[in-house]
């Protein structure tokens, strides 16, 4: 994604925007107070990221790194830590907030959830950021409710957009790329809040109508090509950024897992079942049985979240697992139900790569250690090893481009202490002296490299300079 030029959407539909409770938001709001509030916020997690990273100096002291890489480190987590705080926060009315993607103005359900990840373990102790939290789950809630089929959107029903798309959208939404993810990670958010906080205020009736959302969504589009009337059309653009076979994606049937559009680098799917994704889905449908029966007494929709969890495991054990000569059981990328299969991981999450941290699998389950030999291999064609680091990149990205996103999450799901050190290390020299993580980088020239400003990246960086010091 690169900064454009906003058009402004021209969107006579009423449809979703009778959905959005716009009355339930006050027309005035003390800004002073909200500003105060935040800059507050600030200071707390500016303090907690310098005693963070004068810890985990001295870590990397015992572990042998030099003093130069100790000071990098320093300064590289101190920056990033504050990243999501500092440059793409806002506080919003009714206790929201809006965290939007860093270069680009507009929030993303995805990315706003990993961008404050790194935050999570201090929700509890540290109210102002618990508060932040908080407010950003209530807002992606109300998000859901206006479509659940939307990837991005604005901060108000302001008709900027990414592109004029030919699409069912609306004034709200940036864009309008559906992708599974984006409906999995509000969940993840909201579970592991509540686990860290026991914060039951997530639990409102708006949460209990992006339940339903989410529900209805998925099992509409376990069967895409008969009973969804989602479409996805955009001219003059690459084949990557727009849906094939007139907006509706190539044919699929039916395999008890559930369609996506779009893959968590916006990119279009080549088949529609997005195995990773499913597996997140079957993860946080999990979390919404647990908590439609337990915080809303709903048994009859804690059963149906189970029912289709377990369509969509069956669904992946019967069309997303392959035998490879030389490594065993392992899963593909994408598949269609009819026999066809994309083999490749790409570096945003969630990725194959990212099975256990995303909850699907211990990180010694047998099926994952193959997967992961071919992933971080010649076999992935989006793997790449440079003169300057080795890695998965992205086809979002140039080729021989390495991700940051992908070398924290390598380590985040690796038990092995030299591999670890070794990704250390490497994000501490590709960042072209930005002290801050990019999207893609050259893997032969650091100093190449796409997105100055990536806060999803700095965020994970974050998180894995914190697990791998025991912070």
């Amino acid at each position: 994604r690169q900064r454009k030029k906003i058009p402004k959407r021209k969107d006579t539909s009423e449809k979703m925007l009778t959905k959005t409770n716009q009355a339930d938001l006050p027309n005035v709001f003390d800004q002073q107070k909200e500003h105060d509030q935040l800059n507050h916020i600030k200071e707390e997690i500016g303090a907690l990221a310098k005693k963070l990273a004068a810890n985990g100096k001295e870590v990397l002291a015992q572990k042998g790194f030099s003093k130069e890489q100790q000071d990098i480190f320093e300064e590289m987590f101190q920056k990033c830590f504050v990243s999501t705080a500092d440059t793409t926060t806002k506080l919003l009315p009714n206790e929201e907030t809006y965290v939007f993607t860093g270069d680009i103005e507009a929030m993303w359900l995805r990315d706003s959830s990993a961008q404050v990840v790194h935050y999570l373990p201090f929700a509890k102790t540290v109210p102002q950021i618990g508060r932040m939290i908080y407010g950003l789950i209530k807002r992606q809630m109300r998000y859901i409710g206006i479509d659940p089929y939307a990837n991005a959107f604005n901060e108000e029903a302001n008709g900027h957009c990414w592109e004029k798309d030919d699409t069912d959208s609306n004034d709200w939404e940036w864009e309008r790329k559906y992708e599974i993810d984006s409906l999995c990670y509000p969940l993840w958010l909201l579970h592991a809040y509540y686990e860290k906080t026991q914060d039951a205020r997530v639990f409102s009736a708006e949460t209990k109508t992006a339940f339903r959302r989410i529900l209805d969504t998925w099992k509409t589009e376990q069967r895409h090509d008969v009973d969804s009337s989602y479409y996805f059309r955009r001219v003059n653009c690459p084949p990557t950024d727009t849906l094939s076979n007139n907006g509706n994606g190539e044919p699929t049937a039916y395999t008890g897992m559930t369609w996506s559009g779009f893959r968590p680098s916006d990119d279009a799917c080549r088949y529609g079942y997005l195995v990773p994704s499913n597996m997140f889905a079957s993860v946080v449908l999990g979390y919404l049985a647990e908590y439609a029966s337990s915080q809303y007494k709903d048994d009859a929709m804690a059963k149906e979240a189970l029912d289709l969890k377990n369509q969509i495991e069956d669904g992946i054990e019967a069309y997303a697992v392959r035998n490879v000569d030389g490594i065993g059981e392992t899963y593909v990328y994408e598949t269609d139900g009819y026999g066809h299969d994309v083999w490749m991981d790409d570096a945003n999450v969630p990725n194959l790569l990212s099975m256990p941290w995303l909850g699907w699998c211990s990180p010694d389950d047998e099926r994952y250690q193959n997967t992961r030999k071919w992933v971080l291999s010649s076999k992935n064609p989006f793997y790449y090893e440079g003169t300057a680091a080795k890695g998965i990149g992205s086809p979002h990205t140039p080729a021989g481009y390495i991700w940051h996103i992908a070398l924290a999450m390598q380590g985040l799901t690796s038990a092995d202490e030299n591999e670890k050190t070794q990704l250390m290390k490497t994000l501490l020299t590709t960042d072209a002296g930005k002290r801050l993580m990019h999207e893609g980088f050259d893997s032969n020239d650091p100093e190449k490299f796409t997105r100055d400003w990536f806060a999803w990246a700095n965020s994970l960086f974050a998180l894995y300079a914190m697990e791998y010091c025991e912070l």
